[in-house]
């Protein structure tokens, strides 16, 4: 009788200790359950705050694009109103700029370029190499290279064209030049050096070119020649006949922004015809 209670109480006992241990991992699981769902609500909340931000940075970015190019560039005729003319003749400087082709060729084409700019990389990669088989080294076409860095929307632009000009000094402008359009996305001041050191370049000087800013006025003078002849964004072209006694290009041809092979080919072909 003795050894039944003793059992039995030891049931009880097991029994208790049992349903205790189930409570407690029930309520462990629970609050584990609560915890995962509080974090997974966080992370959902802080994905969309992200993407909300990256959506208003955007929407800035491409509204200052679309008010540089279509309020200054393109504007919108009023209705009945004819759409702007051809601007007239202007003289464009290319003092100081980068050269390519024969210096005494008939036409002169002066780019004014932004290495940050999209629409600039994309006349670099899909449209310059044709003009340059077809007109520069036919010895048709003199093409001028300068700067205009428009640090409001493309705040690397300005060291970059810096970074060219450094480069310039080692015999490297055009293989700079090619490079900072094909790494558009590396143009951080802290990322020239490296560019630099890929081609060969010695990089203790090109520093000292950046950081002491050796051709920042340059770069602003050919800013300012930009704005002087009329060109608001980038890239922007003009054409005319060269002179070769002057610094300046009387230009009969303005070209805005990344247009196609033909609408150069077309104004080239043009000026050329006009002298023969």
């Amino acid at each position: 009788m003795k050894n039944i209670v003793v059992s039995g109480v030891l049931v009880v006992l097991i029994l208790v200790n049992s349903d205790f241990g189930f409570s407690q991992t029930n309520k462990e699981l629970s609050e584990l359950k609560r915890e995962i769902e509080a974090l997974k609500a966080g992370q959902i909340a802080i994905q969309k705050d992200l993407a909300e931000i990256k959506n208003l940075l955007l929407q800035k970015e491409l509204q200052a694009i679309k008010d540089m190019f279509q309020a200054k560039q393109f504007p919108t005729p009023a209705p009945g109103q004819a759409p702007p003319a051809e601007p007239q003749i202007v003289m464009v400087s290319v003092d100081g700029g980068a050269v390519k082709g024969d210096k005494n060729a008939k036409v002169t084409l002066i780019e004014f370029t932004d290495y940050q700019c999209p629409f600039c990389s994309r006349h670099f990669r899909e449209v310059m190499p044709q003009i340059e088989t077809d007109y520069v080294k036919t010895g048709k076409v003199k093409y001028v290279l300068r700067d205009f860095p428009i640090e409001s929307i493309h705040p690397n632009a300005f060291k970059a064209a810096e970074a060219a000009n450094c480069s310039g000094e080692q015999a490297k402008y055009w293989e700079m030049h090619d490079r900072l359009f094909a790494n558009q996305n590396a143009l951080a001041a802290k990322e020239l050096p490296g560019h630099a050191e890929a081609l060969g370049i010695d990089v203790a000087k090109f520093r000292q070119c950046i950081d002491s800013a050796k051709y920042a006025a340059k770069v602003r003078k050919d800013f300012a020649d930009a704005q002087k002849a009329g060109a608001t964004g980038t890239p922007t072209f003009f054409l005319g006949l060269t002179d070769s006694k002057g610094s300046e290009v009387k230009a009969v041809k303005r070209i805005v922004g990344a247009q196609s092979y033909s609408a150069f080919k077309d104004a080239i072909d043009s000026l050329l015809a006009t002298q023969n």
